[in-house]
């Protein structure tokens, strides 16, 4: 196994060919083109050769937010400036969006003004529309559907922690939404075992499980899915979960709850994990219902780097795809 310098250093130009490509789903990208975003993270991450590289230098980047953010978007603007170039934030009712301009025109008229598009949005037929009528590079900043940039930070912190990411086992446990689906993506780019403990209404997508298991073949990686939580995590190398309630599903949420309080992660489900296992989580953390304080706290708990990992999986993306 090669260290993982001698990988980030090694693995770097693949990211360059990245260039003027969407960022919309690690579905897109070969093991290849994934293992050279996160070998560019960790470099961006160390300094290495990327130091006072600005490859954005005289570039602009369009941040349109049409649900909350806090990491996301911090992370990528941050990320913009650190690169050279300048970011133009725009929330939903700052648009013309919001008085009915069609998501394809406003791509057509943002590629004119700008170099690139960082978009988060509720559906994914949205972002799609958009990537379709751009000129310049579009990429997913969240939908209902997929989480991708979430998943390159949690794969940079892994790969920190563990030295490698194949072979790893990763359990996650709760509701199988786009944090889940891009971590199947996720495992099957880079050659690692999910295993997913959610209730059978909340299992991951079966389309998602589908592509995920056929790009896993050529990785060796594999998801499976089981509504046993503690058939999930034993034996894990990492632990992780999500909010119950995400962003547009808040009707029901009392009937969510309730179905997924058996997948809280507490210090008795942790302990069925590896003895060295990790916890990980996209935050916003719900404490008490998702996760205890005991295991946010507790010195598994890598969550706070993994967040900070956001902005060095930013850099790697618009550094290959500018």
């Amino acid at each position: 196994m090669r260290p993982a310098a001698a990988i980030a250093t090694a693995a770097v130009p693949e990211a360059g060919a990245l260039r003027g490509r969407d960022f919309l789903s690690l579905h897109d990208f070969t093991p290849a083109e994934v293992e050279g975003l996160v070998a560019s993270s960790l470099a961006w991450k160390r300094g290495g050769a990327a130091a006072g590289a600005r490859p954005l230098a005289g570039r602009s980047v369009a941040l349109l937010f049409l649900k909350p953010s806090t990491r996301t978007r911090v992370s990528f603007e941050v990320a913009t400036a650190a690169l050279g170039g300048h970011a133009v934030c725009l929330q939903g009712g700052e648009m013309q969006l919001a008085r009915g301009e069609t998501v394809a025109d406003t791509g057509r008229v943002l590629s004119q003004l700008v170099d690139a598009i960082v978009i988060r949005a509720f559906g994914h037929a949205e972002i799609e529309e958009l990537a379709a009528a751009a000129s310049v590079p579009v990429v997913n900043a969240l939908t209902d559907l997929l989480h991708p940039s979430q998943a390159l930070a949690d794969m940079l912190t892994l790969r920190e922690r563990f030295g490698h990411l194949g072979g790893l086992r990763v359990a996650y446990v709760g509701d199988g939404n786009n944090v889940c689906h891009s971590l199947c993506f996720a495992a099957a780019k880079a050659g690692f075992a999910l295993r997913v403990g959610a209730p059978e209404a909340f299992r991951p997508d079966p389309q998602v499980l589908e592509a995920a298991r056929a790009d896993a073949r050529a990785t060796g990686g594999s998801i499976e899915v089981t509504a046993d939580v503690r058939e999930a995590v034993a034996g894990a190398d990492a632990v992780y979960t999500d909010t119950w309630v995400s962003m547009g599903f808040e009707a029901g949420a009392g009937a969510r709850r309730r179905a997924l309080e058996p997948y809280r992660v507490d210090a008795a489900l942790m302990a069925l994990a590896a003895p060295h296992a990790v916890f990980l989580h996209d935050l916003p953390a719900h404490r008490g219902e998702e996760v205890t304080d005991e295991v946010m706290d507790g010195p598994a708990s890598v969550v706070f780097e993994q967040a900070g990992n956001r902005l060095h999986a930013a850099k790697a993306i618009l550094a290959a795809i500018l």
